[in-house]
C-alpha cells in the first residue's frame, strides 16, 4: 500500500471535487507552493494512487436516458473470459462484473430507449455460452457519488 501524508490527502481532497483545479489554486488554498503540489501529484501518479483524470458526461442530454442492469447466466463458468471478451465489443455495456451468487456476470447498460435497450439485451443473449439473461430497469439513479467514498478513504488512511 502506498503511503500518503496529510498534504497529499489535502491535495487529493481538492482534486476529488474538481480534477481540473489548477495547481496554483491548490497551492494557495493549502498555503504551499505550486511546485510542491506538482511534485506531490507527480509522485502520486508514479505510485499509481492517481490514475489519469475523469470526465463526467450527462448522458441524458445526449439522449441516452435508459439504464438497465443485466444479470448474465452462463452455460459453463469456464466460458466466462470468452463471454467477457464478447461483452467488451458491445459499447452500450458500460460496466461488467464477474460475480458470485445468482449471476455469473452482472452488466450495466445505457441506451436511448426501451427499443434500443432490447437490441442490446438481445446482443448479450446471442453470445455463445450465455444461457439466459435477467434484466432490471433503473427507474432513477438516486446516488452516484464516488467523491463521498474517496473523502472517507482519505480520512481513514
Amino acid at each position: 500500500m502506498a503511503r500518503i501524508d496529510d498534504i497529499d490527502k489535502q491535495i487529493l481532497d481538492v482534486l476529488i471535487e474538481n480534477t481540473r483545479t489548477p495547481f496554483t489554486d491548490i497551492a494557495k488554498r493549502l498555503n504551499i507552493s505550486a511546485g510542491t503540489v506538482h511534485v506531490r501529484v507527480k509522485k502520486m501518479e508514479e505510485s499509481g494512487i492517481i490514475q489519469g483524470s475523469s470526465l463526467t458526461v450527462d448522458y441524458q442530454k445526449l439522449g441516452y436516458t435508459f439504464i438497465a442492469y443485466i444479470g448474465v447466466y452462463l452455460e459453463k463458468t469456464s466460458q466466462t473470459q470468452f463471454v467477457i471478451s464478447r461483452i467488451k465489443e458491445i459499447p452500450y455495456v458500460t460496466v461488467a462484473h464477474i460475480t458470485t451468487g445468482k449471476f455469473n456476470i452482472f452488466c450495466k447498460i445505457r441506451a436511448q430507449d426501451t427499443t434500443h435497450a432490447k437490441k442490446v439485451i438481445f446482443e448479450l443473449d446471442d453470445i455463445d455460452g450465455v444461457s439466459r439473461t435477467e434484466t432490471m430497469i433503473s427507474l432513477e439513479e438516486s446516488i452516484n457519488d464516488k467523491k463521498r467514498l474517496l473523502h472517507k478513504v482519505f480520512q481513514d488512511l
